[in-house]
């Protein structure tokens, strides 16, 4: 197959609150309306997490996933990647569960812990709607984001045997070495999907040099074992983008990692980050990757074996 790039859109997530941007996704019919919209416009993956309709907290419940689960599936040919990360206040066993319920193509899969830092935020957004956003912020002070060997083991024996690949996010070095320890116990197969992550605060940087070194050392670790990705945190999001592709990487793009369109534009839609990203692949001259090529690429199941 000639190259070509897999676009993922993570369209909500659990780290941006409802109050800091009127086009986050909150309620199933908002997912599912950003979850296509992404797809229509090239995703070939969409990574998913769900929130509580009335507040837009994020809630890792199986009930909260299945109403737009069934709806994108109909309404599109994406792969569908549930999160196992949820959110970082949540047990390993919470954070599992949807992805065990429904046993999806692929899963989010955090490789380490880290200091997760988002009370920044707050010297950019001062005014919200519900109580507890500025408090999910504020207690960023104090968080570990906890991902133990023993929890990164407990996600893959659920979900392995029930065929589910793996995103594996790594926001730090050492994370590509804990990936390398659980392909050396043969815990993982190889293609390996990597999702490095930069620019959040407890993680490594964004600088050029960080994209650079978490390359070459996944490069060193796995040869042409796995399919590397990335996604820039915030304003990081698009040049970092740019920098994996350019290097022969895939991207990620969605609200779950940035609001912006650009400097002080919100992105009104997922759909409109996708196209940006298309826009970014096309101008190096690259094509993006379908559904089933992404399914190629990546060696999953197929849409037609998950469980709803």
């Amino acid at each position: 197959m000639a190259r070509k790039i897999i676009i993922t859109c993570a369209v909500t997530g659990a780290i941006h609150t409802p109050s800091m941007s009127p086009h986050l996704p909150v309620t199933p019919e908002e997912i599912a309306e950003a979850a296509v919209g992404a797809a229509e416009a090239g995703a070939a993956v969409v990574h998913l997490h769900a929130r509580d309709p009335e507040t837009g907290k994020p809630d890792q419940t199986p009930e909260a996933f299945e109403p737009f689960l069934k709806v994108i599936k109909q309404r599109s040919d994406a792969v569908i990647n549930i999160t196992t990360g949820g959110s970082p206040f949540m047990r390993v066993e919470e954070r599992v569960r949807p992805a065990e319920v429904f046993a999806p193509e692929v899963a989010s899969l955090n490789m380490g812990s880290i200091n997760f830092g988002l009370y920044p935020m707050l010297e950019r957004f001062t005014e919200f709607d519900h109580d507890w956003e500025r408090e999910h912020l504020k207690n960023s002070r104090d968080l570990v984001f906890r991902n133990s060997f023993k929890e990164i083991e407990y996600v893959l024996r659920t979900l392995t045997d029930k065929g589910t690949r793996f995103e594996f996010e790594c926001y730090d070095i050492a994370h590509l070495y804990n990936l390398a320890h659980f392909l050396d116990r043969g815990l993982v197969r190889p293609p390996l999907f990597v999702q490095s992550v930069f620019g959040i605060l407890g993680g490594i940087g964004a600088h050029e040099e960080d994209v650079i070194h978490m390359k070459r050392t996944a490069d060193r670790l796995f040869g042409d074992q796995y399919q590397w990705s990335v996604l820039g945190a915030g304003k990081n999001q698009m040049r970092v983008a740019a920098l994996s592709v350019a290097m022969g990487g895939n991207l990620r793009v969605g609200l779950e990692d940035s609001l912006w369109a650009g400097p002080g534009v919100l992105a009104q839609s997922n759909a409109e980050q996708v196209r940006i990203a298309r826009g970014i692949v096309e101008g190096l001259g690259l094509d993006i990757a379908s559904p089933e090529e992404a399914r190629a690429m990546l060696d999953l199941k197929g849409g037609d074996k998950v469980a709803f």
